[in-house]
């Protein structure tokens, strides 16, 4: 009987139920050691302590945060300075938009960072601020995203040096805070199917931006409600002719559009502009929706870098087709794309940190007449927590290294590298956000009741996440991008072409796939062969191979008897499947090769744990499959 319990308690089987739940509830916030030692509890902590790895965790984090630690670390001091700048709990959607509007003037005329300057010239870095800015408020880092890479994205990357001079100091100080109109009511996904029109006067030298339906509205624009004072908008190029046409469409390009007044902020003549209102998340960012009512904009503002219209009407471009234009200008904003990758895994880093503190500290039940355990020592909660713990180090390494591809892209411009990056980004912002999405939810049960408070931020998390599975391309879509250059790929493999970069493997992992597994490898159960990193990269290339040839062969047959696309979409899920795989033995490959570059041993040893514990189980989990074709025997697969 505990010494501070009275009679009169014991007669109140309530209050003594309640006086021990409030004494459980101070354990957990300060546990207490073992009043006597337990043999069960002693055991597990000498079996811990046996196999316990010492980490150098200062050269861990030098090695995982790069050399863009310093200014991350500057952003997170100057917001954790400022109370001001801190968004609260329940904050409306009104008073958040203005509060993310002056967070984003703070960091860039307060702290002095400017991303805007680091968009083409150091995207690495560039990326790194956005990760930082998404721990303090993920609508900042939305709306930062808007201004800088996806208005001042579009005048850099399609426009030419005349944009640059004009543009540049009022995007990189915020005095032009602007938007990027491309999505439309009916089109998202599918850019060349726009409606919106720029039709060119050769009379006033001017095109005249056109709304045609409702259907044409400009939907779901970041910036556009509130603060935009300007629009990058997309339109199909019209151009009068002189023939039976009258009017040629050239392809969709991009054009700057002034949308308000600068200095009262009015809506300008033409233009009607609509708040798309409050959302799931993301509610500091001001959607709007844009229609345009022969809106006139001189000719200087079509942005021409792929494309260019003289004063008397004539069409210029080096780009001989509107597809390849159109292939081109998408290619250069890959950039948003890629920075959602990235940014997705800032979340699961943030979920699964809270989770697994939470997991360690919480404690819940355990032997008989013994202190409660740690909720982390059961089984069911490591498997919840430790797959994904071992997915956000291998996400980080497979986006940084999509960082630096995208960088590489940017300085040479080789058309090659374009399409790799394009192909890359499609599939890690897909798998990534997918994952993350998924995992956000996993995080907040394994949290339980605590999970759910607003001030632990998995709520707010899992909101603002969400649209990440939309946004800069829907994730089905992409997945199918990645699964049409894979089967491009197969055919140019047997064709005698050059594979690229990110495929190169296919061309082992193939002629591995039309041969029989190995019987001895199969069967092979030690540890150190799971370990090894050319066996478990292998099996992942393996699956993916035999998901290319079977896939492409399905293709064959059916569109024999439903045309290509009717074959496409009878092999959908497929076609999803191998995409996946593919994009899984990538981040394999770069978590593999992250290890081994990894200076310190203590760090090196540590990530190969946890590079073991994301292969095997990603192999575990589709044991089914090297089963059915014996390339894991039955003993090994135990």
């Amino acid at each position: 009987m505990n010494p501070n319990q009275t009679a009169e308690d014991e007669s109140h089987p309530s209050i003594t139920a309640a006086s021990r739940r409030i004494q459980r509830l101070s354990l957990h916030l300060t546990p207490l050691p073992p009043s006597q030692p337990s043999p069960q509890l002693n055991m597990l902590t000498c079996a811990k302590a046996a196999n316990k790895l010492e980490v150098d965790k200062v050269s861990l984090s030098t090695y995982m945060r790069g050399e863009n630690r310093d200014i991350q670390e500057k952003i997170v001091e100057f917001f954790e300075s400022r109370p001001d700048l801190q968004t609260p709990v329940g904050v409306s959607m009104n008073e958040h938009r203005e509060l993310c509007m002056r967070q984003l003037v703070a960091l860039v005329r307060e702290a002095k960072i400017k991303p805007f300057r680091y968009v083409v010239d150091d995207p690495a870095k560039y990326f790194a601020i956005t990760e930082a800015i998404g721990s303090i408020d993920v609508s900042l880092g939305i709306k930062l995203g808007v201004q800088f890479s996806l208005w001042g994205g579009s005048v850099l990357n399609l426009g030419t040096e005349k944009h640059r001079d004009k543009y540049f100091d009022g995007i990189d100080n915020l005095d032009y805070p602007g938007c990027f109109a491309m999505t439309e009511l009916h089109h998202g996904s599918n850019v060349q199917g726009l409606q919106t029109t720029a039709t060119f006067d050769p009379v006033t030298d001017e095109f005249i931006i056109d709304t045609p339906n409702d259907g044409a509205i400009k939907w779901w624009i970041g910036n556009a409600a509130v603060h935009g004072k300007f629009a990058t908008v997309f339109a199909k190029l019209i151009l009068p002719t002189h023939d039976s046409r009258k009017v040629s469409d050239m392809g969709v390009h991009a054009f700057i559009v002034p949308i308000r007044d600068l200095n009262t902020l009015q809506t300008l003549p033409g233009i009607e502009i609509h708040d798309c209102g409050h959302k799931v998340g993301l509610n500091g960012v001001d959607n709007g929706a844009l229609r345009f009512r022969s809106v006139r904009i001189p000719r200087d503002n079509l942005l021409n870098r792929f494309g260019d219209v003289s004063q008397d009407g004539k069409y210029t471009s080096s780009l001989p087709t509107i597809n390849k234009r159109f292939a081109a200008m998408l290619g250069e904003l890959v950039g948003g794309r890629v920075g959602l990758a990235y940014a997705s895994v800032g979340f699961l880093k943030i979920s699964v940190t809270i989770a697994v503190r939470y997991s360690l500290l919480r404690q819940q039940f355990g032997p008989p007449e013994q202190p409660e355990v740690s909720i982390l020592d059961y089984q069911s909660q490591q498997h919840k927590l430790m797959p994904m713990l071992a997915s956000s180090y291998a996400f980080h390494f497979a986006t940084q290294y999509l960082v630096q591809k995208y960088s590489e892209m940017k300085k040479m411009h080789d058309e090659q590298l374009v399409a790799d990056v394009h192909a890359l980004s499609a599939g890690l912002k897909a798998y990534v956000t997918s994952y993350t999405a998924k995992s956000l939810s996993t995080c907040r049960e394994a949290c339980g009741g605590h999970g759910y408070a607003a001030v632990n931020r998995f709520g707010s998390l899992r909101n603002d996440h969400d649209i990440f599975q939309t946004f800069e391309g829907d994730n089905t879509v992409l997945m199918q991008q990645v699964a049409a250059d894979l089967l491009k790929q197969y055919k140019d493999k047997f064709q005698g072409g050059t594979l690229s970069v990110t495929w190169n493997y296919l061309r082992e992992s193939m002629n591995t796939y039309l041969s029989q597994p190995n019987p001895i490898i199969a069967r092979w159960e030690s540890a150190d062969h799971l370990r090894d990193p050319k066996f478990q990269l292998d099996a992942f290339r393996y699956r993916t191979s035999r998901l290319l040839q079977s896939v492409a062969a399905r293709l064959r047959k059916h569109s024999k008897t439903l045309g290509t696309f009717g074959a496409w979409n009878r092999c959908l899920n497929h076609l999803l499947l191998l995409a996946e795989s593919h994009t899984e033995s990538v981040i394999l490959a770069k978590f593999i090769e992250a290890v081994h570059n990894c200076p310190d041993a203590s760090s090196r040893a540590a990530l190969k744990l946890v590079c073991d514990l994301y292969a095997l189980d990603h192999i575990w989990n589709d044991i089914g499959t090297y089963r059915n074709v014996d390339y894991v025997a039955p003993n090994k697969a135990k």
